[in-house]
């Protein structure tokens, strides 16, 4: 006796059939004619799971026919369109698990680099890594494809070929493949491997620093930024320089009602998310000077011109906020990245330089000044100094104001040097 059957709708090209356990089935069919085509997109089951079955049919397998039908997409770099038990359905099961989609976008754009530079490896036989069986890949293997990936090779304008370390990039893709395996054996006990190849590689960080920017590239940076008529990213450049803020703080959390409110009309709060820290700057001395003449101008203006909501806001169009919320507590800051690339190229500058690198040069600037730990610490709203040296980087004027101070130190008990 067949089981009740379920009024509940199904995505194009999957059925729903009696199992001889009892309980009902899902199965996805690509068509004969699409087959005939050369469409490579595998039949196969979905499980017992309504809500599974519905979701990596609507999320991985239609989009994927879809871009095939289409042109949009070639099977062989799809890493939808895989058989079951290959490193690209890896990638897909890992995709389609709520481990994955409840990352922030950044997150899975890293994951997403590091499955396109692992799976899209071109192995010596002309196929792609991606499509090589989970059982075929050993610790070998990872770790010869590991010192492959590592440097890049390109070629400069004159025909020479230019070699570079890709560690950071390369180590990311490597535990990206590892955490896919790990959720994906858990998913589906018994189909993997029970050694994971991508774990206990022995990977080395990077020695690579933030770059930081110097005064005068936030100068250029500021300048440029207001001749393409986006003003709110130089005025937000100046508030990661001064107060030390990161790019979340400044564009997600800095609101109107932050800087000078009537019951403080000479400070603005400071709210740092990833420490939860908070605190109030003081905007005039005691003289009754500006400390920040420069940038206090600058948010003086909009604030005469805005009432509520967030202070730093797009130049263009309705003025919306610059970050996208793919969820309510996830920014995500894709489209400012690209627009602050834009203007650091425009401007000549280091094409290295990234936002971030405005708020470690603060930080420098402040061990440049020679302020002590525990101001760094108020300034840049830390707890603990452990974590000065990644901010505040070496430089020679530090130390050369160290060997001045050592020198006075030194001439103050009589000991003169020839």
């Amino acid at each position: 006796m067949k089981p009740p059957r379920s009024a509940l709708p199904l995505p194009r090209y999957v059925e729903r059939k009696p199992l001889k356990g009892g309980g009902w089935g899902h199965f996805f069919h690509v068509p004969s004619w699409a087959r005939k085509a050369g469409c490579t997109l595998q039949s196969g089951p979905l499980g017992t799971d309504y809500s599974a079955a519905v979701s990596r049919a609507e999320t991985i397998l239609l989009p994927a026919f879809d871009a095939w039908r289409t042109g949009d997409a070639s099977p062989a770099s799809s890493p939808a369109i895989s058989a079951s038990g290959t490193l690209d359905w890896m990638f897909g099961e890992y995709r389609t698990d709520r481990r994955f989609t409840k990352l922030d976008p950044k997150s899975k754009r890293n994951h997403e680099v590091g499955f396109k530079l692992v799976g899209g490896y071109v192995l010596k036989d002309g196929k792609r890594l991606g499509e090589k069986r989970l059982s075929a890949i050993d610790t070998a293997l990872t770790d010869d494809l590991y010192e492959k990936l590592m440097i890049l090779r390109t070629t400069d304008a004159d025909g020479n070929v230019v070699e570079r370390e890709r560690r950071t990039t390369v180590n990311h893709a490597m535990k990206s493949c590892r955490r896919a395996w790990n959720v994906v054996a858990r998913r589906h006990p018994g189909k993997l491997p029970l050694v994971n190849p991508f774990a206990q590689m022995g990977l080395r960080s990077s020695d690579r620093e933030t770059p930081t920017a110097t005064y005068d590239e936030l100068l250029v940076f500021r300048t440029k930024a207001v001749e393409l008529g986006l003003p709110s990213l130089a005025t937000a450049a100046l508030i990661g320089w001064e107060w030390l803020q990161r790019e979340t703080d400044i564009f997600a959390t800095f609101d109107v009602s932050y800087y000078r409110p009537k019951e403080r009309p000479n400070m603005v709060r400071v709210v740092d998310e990833k420490t939860k820290q908070e605190s109030w700057i003081p905007l005039i001395d005691d003289a009754g000077a500006p400390i920040y003449p420069e940038l206090m101008a600058e948010l003086d203006t909009i604030k005469r011109e805005r009432i509520g909501g967030l202070m730093l806001c797009r130049d263009w169009g309705n003025r919306g906020p610059w970050p996208t919320w793919p969820k309510p507590d996830q920014p995500d800051f894709t489209h400012l990245s690209r627009k602050v690339k834009e203007v650091i190229r425009a401007a000549g500058l280091r094409d290295a330089l990234s936002f971030t690198s405005f708020r470690h040069g603060g930080f420098t600037e402040g061990g440049d000044a020679e302020l002590t730990d525990r101001e760094m610490l108020a300034q840049g709203r830390h707890t603990t100094v452990k974590v000065l040296p990644k901010y505040t980087k070496r430089t020679t004027r530090q130390i050369m104001n160290g060997a001045r101070k050592r020198r006075a130190s030194r001439t103050k008990e009589g000991h003169l040097s020839e």
